[in-house]
C-alpha cells in the first residue's frame, strides 16, 4: 500500500476493519508511529485487555446500550493490538486469529455447520461442546486436567473453572449440602485459630474458604463474578441512600456511628424492596 493509499484508507470513515488495522499498523510503524503505541509489547497491552473487557461487562450489566457500541470497539483494538504485534514478530496477523476462531466455531458446532441433528437441549449442547474441547485438549496432547485453564482469569472465575474440570474426573462433592458444610468448616477453622496464625496461614485458610464458596457457585450454577458484582451495585446504592439521609441531617457519614447508618441502611432496603429506590 502507498502512502498515499494509506492515507485514504485511514481517513475513510467507511473504511471499516481494513480502516481499524492500518490505523493500528500505522500508530506501530517504528519511524513514523506513536513513541507510546511503538513501546508497547504483550506483557504491557495484557491488562488493558482485561480492562476492556469487564467495561464491556459492566456497560451490559447496566444496561447502556449507548455505551455498549464504544465498549465493544475499544475491546476490538486490543485483538487489532495483539495482531499487529503478532504479525510483526512473525507469530501471527488478524487473518490468522480470525481464521483460527472460524475453523474453531465451525468444528464445535456440527449440528449446524455439518449433518449432526439440531434436535438436542442447551444443556446436551453445553455437555457437547465440553466433549469437542476434551478432544482438542488431548489432540494437543496436555499433560494434565487441569493444565490449560489460564492464570489470568479472575480468581473466582478460575477456581470454578477449576472445580469443573476437576469434577468431569469425579473429583467432586456429590450433594450440595456437603459443600455448604466444607464453607462452614473453612469459615469455623479460620475464626478459631485467627489469633495463632501467621499472616500466611491466615490468607491460605482464607483462600480456602473462597474456594469452597465458589465450589457452592458451581453446584448452584451461579456465576460467582456476577453475584458478587451484583451485590457490589446493591451495596453503592444503598449506602448512597445512608449518605442523602445523613446529608439531608446535615451530617456525613464521619459524623454519624454504626448503630444509625444501619437503621438507615434497614430503611433503604425496605425502600428498596419497595422499588421506592431504583
Amino acid at each position: 500500500m502507498t502512502p498515499e493509499e494509506s492515507d485514504a484508507l485511514v481517513h475513510d470513515p467507511q473504511g471499516g476493519l481494513p480502516r481499524l488495522l492500518e490505523i493500528m499498523r500505522r500508530l506501530r510503524d517504528p519511524q513514523t508511529g506513536c513513541p507510546w503505541d511503538i513501546e508497547q509489547d504483550f506483557a504491557s497491552i495484557a491488562p488493558y485487555t482485561i480492562e476492556e473487557a469487564y467495561e464491556v461487562a459492566d456497560a451490559i450489566e447496566r444496561e447502556a446500550w449507548d455505551e455498549l457500541e464504544g465498549e465493544l470497539g475499544d475491546l476490538l483494538l486490543q485483538t487489532v493490538y495483539h495482531a499487529q504485534m503478532g504479525e510483526e514478530a512473525g507469530l501471527f496477523s488478524f487473518h490468522t486469529v480470525a481464521t483460527a476462531i472460524a475453523d474453531k466455531m465451525v468444528a464445535r458446532h456440527p449440528h449446524v455447520f455439518g449433518d449432526e441433528s439440531r434436535d438436542k437441549s442447551a444443556a446436551q449442547q453445553t455437555r457437547d461442546w465440553e466433549t469437542i474441547k476434551a478432544h482438542e485438549r488431548a489432540a494437543r496432547k496436555a499433560r494434565g486436567v487441569l493444565e490449560d485453564v489460564a492464570l489470568a482469569l479472575p480468581a473466582l472465575t478460575r477456581a470454578v473453572k477449576l472445580q469443573k474440570r476437576a469434577a468431569r474426573v469425579g473429583f467432586d462433592w456429590p450433594e450440595v449440602a456437603q459443600v455448604v458444610d466444607k464453607i462452614a468448616e473453612e469459615a469455623r477453622e479460620l475464626a478459631e485459630a485467627r489469633d495463632s496464625l501467621t499472616r500466611a496461614e491466615m490468607v491460605e485458610e482464607f483462600g480456602d474458604m473462597l474456594f469452597a464458596v465458589a465450589n457452592l457457585a458451581r453446584h448452584l450454577d451461579i456465576e460467582p463474578e456476577d453475584a458478587l458484582r451484583a451485590t457490589n451495585a446493591k451495596f453503592t446504592r444503598r449506602f448512597r441512600v445512608i449518605e442523602a439521609k445523613l446529608a439531608t441531617l446535615g451530617k456525613r457519614p464521619e459524623d454519624s456511628n454504626l448503630a444509625e447508618m444501619d437503621a438507615l441502611w434497614n430503611e433503604a432496603k425496605a425502600e428498596e424492596k419497595a422499588g421506592k429506590i431504583p
